[in-house]
């Protein structure tokens, strides 16, 4: 089985399902996708966890199943399970709201600067995805844009739509109808080279160096799985990533597929916890 941190229908839910029905075919084995939706990932990571090592549970893990192992101190990714491999990433965009006067990056800095605490930006709660990269975006620049939480991302984005709050930065499948709808104004990307994914987007890090921030799927097993398992697992995984019709069908729902070795994944898992434990130091995010 692969358990997902979140409900059926969602972004980590939908990959899974593309990626489990090639990885059935390709293991001879029907692979049950598991949701587990709850304590923002949590859940589903204390599953894994305690799992037997056997190589028949995995779990896909996301940035925002991260963020809350980092947030509240449990599991911590880099620790509690074996890394298989990274299986896709999906850049953020900031946007702003119509009614803000600015169109890209340095004109929403500038702008900022001579309103310090009058722009506000939308989030999906303490401790979201779009809340840490306003924060990591506030820390950089300097700016001092205000913190309107609400209860998830979708609200957010509506809020945005109707000019309640200034400025988001959220993944590209959250506000692909907002975008089509000009509801919002994109400026930029977030990931370190522009993505396809965001076509004619800058980047963030063009206005501000070293400004990064990407959404992922990477899946893990629980601590004591053999190696030889993890080993075969992870060259299933690359093949089944590979083949032009899952990469074709995760770029359909906004995610760049994507793979690495166990020894990668497991680097890239302990710098991301070092990365966004800072960031939640430095903006006194405290569990809610």
């Amino acid at each position: 089985r692969l358990v997902t941190p979140t409900a059926a229908g969602s972004g980590a839910d939908v990959v899974s399902r593309i990626i489990s029905g090639k990885l059935s075919e390709a293991l001879g084995k029907q692979i049950v996708v598991d949701n587990r939706a709850g304590a923002a990932g949590l859940m589903a990571a204390e599953l894994v966890a305690r799992a037997a090592p056997d190589g028949y549970t995995l779990g896909m893990t996301t940035l925002t199943q991260l963020l809350a192992t980092v947030l509240y101190q449990r599991f911590p990714m880099d620790k509690e399970f074996l890394p298989v491999t990274r299986v896709g990433a999906t850049p953020f965009v900031m946007v702003v709201s119509p009614a803000l006067p600015v169109k890209t990056i340095p004109e929403l800095i500038a702008y900022a600067k001579t309103r310090p605490g009058q722009v506000l930006y939308a989030s999906g709660g303490p401790g979201s995805t779009p809340h840490l990269c306003t924060e990591m975006f506030n820390s950089m620049t300097g700016v001092s844009l205000m913190h309107v939480p609400y209860k998830s991302s979708i609200l957010a984005v509506t809020e945005l739509g109707s000019g309640q709050v200034h400025v988001l930065c959220s993944a590209v499948p959250t506000l692909h109808a907002t975008l089509q709808s000009a509801k919002a104004r994109a400026l930029a990307v977030s990931s370190r080279s522009p993505s396809r994914l965001a076509p004619g987007l800058p980047t963030i890090a063009s206005s501000v160096p070293g400004f990064e921030m990407d959404g992922w799927y990477g899946v893990v097993a629980p601590l004591g799985t053999p190696r030889d398992i993890v080993a075969k697992l992870n060259t299933t995984f690359a093949q089944v990533l590979a083949q032009p019709e899952v990469q074709e069908r995760l770029l359909a729902v906004g995610a760049e597929a994507l793979s690495s070795t166990p020894a990668e994944f497991g680097a890239f898992l302990k710098s991301e916890m070092e990365r966004w434990g800072r960031v939640i130091k430095n903006a006194g995010i405290k569990p809610q």
